[in-house]
């Protein structure tokens, strides 16, 4: 050592800093890229991203290649230094350059590669693959017999390396990286959409029953067709005696085959009428979608086990869980009515993921269906007079009780001090 000059040993400890930085950074870019975009441009046959998944089939020996070679760097790095104190100044100076060194390699070999590494793990990961791969080759018996040994330690410990690993997300996972992708908030919506989809029955998006609204054969036909002029449905029920003895749906477009036939009777009216279709409570709704596109009828009536009517739905009421409110989206309907202090007026009948979905409200919809599901169910009776409640962040106040339901009550969000988040969380 003592016959090598002096420059080219502070050359040889500057490029063991580099290559030291090379490691750490390929390292932190290896675990950190993205999985699912280099499945994605493997399929695209990007060589670059074949090369890397091929070094991620073996986790352990990829880490092994780059643990032996930071090591190797560190090492020789702080021996060169030590070799160039005594040179230059004596053995005192030993610990003085060992603790320089130290921070140097913190900051130049670790923070700073593994944090460009962690923001931009493509850039580094892939071109760090062209050495990672002959150095895998390079490294083989030795990466060979330090995997062999760390394996089998970490076997001793519990850990099954064969058991595959579970790369399936969540829905709520694929949501929450879907709001943090930089995708556009109302694309965001239509994918959120079809993966609720998976996990939604028909009772969460159906019309309830007591906010259908039909027509009633056994009215006179003057007030029938006085009512049939008047509603704006696109499917307008007919029924006789009461909804649960619907006999069939009249579509807009048959409504005006109807009026604009020869004769204007109830025999002719029935004739337009399609069968109505029934649909089991609880059917998941991409199964229902697929059934309203391979027949020919867009809306059904939900029934319980029983046969008994239980609410509406269309096609539109499906395709709005992906795309949103078809018509205006406005929260401005009467059902929800915005208040100056920020609160809302809701009907109770009011479907609890259509309130969520209108003003952008988080209430459980694993329970009851409507509001007055909800607030029932946490009060567990029926109040005889007004009451005010708090439920999971919001405030809700009776307005109106009436028939053993809430009519109408006041709601608005309310924020939650730390010792409640924390009430909560446990």
């Amino acid at each position: 050592m003592s016959e090598i000059p002096l420059w080219i040993l502070l050359a040889l400890i500057a490029f063991l800093v580099l290559m030291s930085a090379f490691f750490s950074g390929s390292e932190t870019s290896m675990m950190a890229i993205n999985r699912y975009r280099l499945k994605h441009l493997v399929k695209e046959k990007n060589k670059s991203a074949k090369r890397v998944s091929r070094l991620l089939e073996r986790t352990d020996r990829l880490l092994g290649v780059i643990l032996i070679g930071n090591n190797f760097t560190h090492t020789l790095s702080t021996a060169l230094a030590t070799v160039v104190a005594i040179r230059l100044w004596s053995d005192s100076a030993v610990l003085a350059v060992t603790v320089f060194m130290t921070i140097i390699m913190i900051i130049f070999a670790e923070v700073m590669p593994k944090t460009i590494a962690a923001l931009k793990p493509e850039s580094i990961a892939f071109p760090a693959s062209y050495i990672l791969k002959p150095l895998s080759k390079l490294f083989s018996p030795l990466v060979t017999l330090v995997s062999l040994v760390s394996n089998n330690v970490t076997k001793l410990i519990g850990i099954d390396l064969e058991e595959p690993a579970n790369e399936d997300l969540k829905p709520e996972e694929l949501k929450t990286l879907l709001e943090t992708s930089g995708v556009p908030e109302h694309q965001q919506r239509m994918l959120i959409g079809i993966l609720e989809m998976d996990y939604l029955s028909v009772n969460d998006v159906m019309v309830p029953r007591n906010k259908i609204i039909g027509i009633d054969l056994d009215d006179p036909l003057e007030v029938i067709l006085k009512d049939l002029q008047e509603t704006e449905f696109t499917y307008i029920p007919f029924f006789k005696d009461s909804i649960d003895n619907v006999i069939g749906f009249l579509t807009v477009n048959r409504k005006a085959d109807f009026f604009s036939g020869d004769t204007i009777d109830l025999e002719s009216l029935l004739n337009e009428l399609e069968e109505p279709v029934f649909i089991p409570e609880n059917t998941p709704l991409n199964k229902q979608l697929a059934t309203f596109q391979s027949v020919d009828t867009r809306v059904g009536l939900i029934v319980d086990e029983y046969g008994d009517i239980e609410g509406l739905i269309t096609l539109r009421d499906i395709l709005e869980v992906i795309i949103g409110e078809i018509a205006s989206g406005s929260i401005e309907k009467m059902d929800i009515m915005p208040q100056t202090d920020g609160s809302y007026m809701i009907e109770g009948n009011v479907m609890l993921r259509e309130i969520n979905s209108r003003i952008d409200w988080n209430l459980p919809t694993d329970g009851p269906k409507t509001l007055s599901g909800l607030i029932l169910e946490t009060v567990q009776s029926i109040p005889e007079k007004n009451v005010g409640i708090s439920i999971e962040g919001y405030r809700f106040e009776t307005i109106l009780i009436k028939d053993n339901v809430v009519k109408i009550a006041k709601a608005e969000k309310i924020e939650l001090d730390v010792e409640d988040e924390e009430l909560d969380e446990g």
